[in-house]
């Protein structure tokens, strides 16, 4: 019996459990919803979940380093609703070309995320407070630009909008595809660099991760340059599923993007989990909205109800399980 107990305590303590737990749980709503719902588990209404929360994903991606390294970064949405704001208004506005104004906003989604990560670093403060003060800098630029929705007509957004890239019986958005690139390189990045691996010895312990010589403020702040990035990024995907600049755009959105992060396995404390749980985490999240969508007698309300309680579980399944393995 004590070799099992073992056996059983090494496979809890296990990183990777909690994303395993992710994934069987998304199996068995999907495999629910087949059972209830005629055309549930058809391929498109599958890739649908990727179409709709491809900002989602790309967003939490760079959470996901953000949690990794012990931080927090609650300006991704309002940087996101910025991102759409300065595009619709440099594209509709300043008649700029689309490509220098998508690479403008990426650049300074990275330079806003970066310049957080400095002060936190530098100044030794709180992350939690230093991005809700970005949250609200960035909220409140949106509406110094317009207070209005201003509409995207440039023929590439549009293009990117309408284009349906067919896979196998269904198909694929280009905002979609994007997402998937941006996670197969956020994977190898966290995995298979040295960048990676300083990310999760900062997150871990930050202490013994200068004593061993690495630079922990240079890791900081590019962890939140790269989440600003995804943040930028995030709101040009946005833009292109929405073909509008508004300052309303993507609030709540960094509460999603944390709970995608969580859900996937990726502990809040810091330096245990997996980037690739951003996938399933989003997906789970999707397939809650779907579940409520198909029911058709449900508010749509019940998604944050469902979102919360499932957060709750899975903090205390890292709590009780997953921490072990930081003990």
């Amino acid at each position: 019996m004590s070799a099992v107990a073992t056996g059983t305590r090494g496979v809890t303590s296990a990183p990777w459990f909690t994303s395993l737990v992710t994934v069987v749980l998304l199996v068995a709503m999907l495999g629910i919803g087949g059972s209830v719902y005629p055309g549930f588990l058809s391929l498109q209404v599958i890739f649908n979940l990727l179409i709709d929360n491809a900002f989602l994903l790309v967003i939490a991606v760079g959470m996901g380093f953000v949690i990794l390294a012990g931080g927090i970064d609650l300006s991704v949405g309002s940087v996101l609703a910025l991102s759409t704001m300065i595009s619709a208004w440099l594209l509709q506005h300043a008649h700029w070309p689309p490509a220098a104004v998508i690479a403008l906003v990426l650049l300074l989604g990275a330079c806003f995320g970066g310049a957080m990560g400095a002060i936190i670093h530098l100044f030794k403060l709180q992350p939690f407070i230093v991005t809700l003060a970005g949250m609200f800098l960035a909220r409140g630029l949106c509406y110094l630009i317009s207070v209005e929705s201003i509409t995207i007509d440039d023929p590439l957004f549009t293009a990117m909008s309408q284009t349906q890239v067919p896979i196998l019986d269904g198909f694929l958005s280009p905002g979609a595809i994007i997402a998937l690139v941006v996670l197969l390189v956020a994977i190898w990045l966290a995995h298979f660099t040295a960048f990676g691996r300083a990310v999760y010895a900062v997150g871990g312990n930050e202490q013994s991760a200068a004593m061993m010589g690495l630079n922990v403020g240079r890791t900081k702040v590019l962890v939140y340059a790269l989440s600003g990035f995804c943040a930028a990024l995030g709101g040009v995907l946005f833009a292109f599923y929405m073909l509008s600049g508004y300052g309303l755009h993507g609030q709540g959105t960094e509460l999603d993007a944390i709970a995608a992060v969580v859900i996937g396995g990726t502990l809040l404390t810091g330096g245990y989990g997996y980037i690739a749980g951003a996938l399933s985490g989003v997906l789970v999240l999707g397939a809650i909205q779907t579940l409520i969508a198909f029911d058709g007698t449900l508010s749509s309300w019940w998604t944050k109800i469902v979102i919360g309680a499932l957060l709750f579980v899975f903090c205390v399944v890292q709590r009780v399980m997953g921490g072990r393995a930081k003990q």
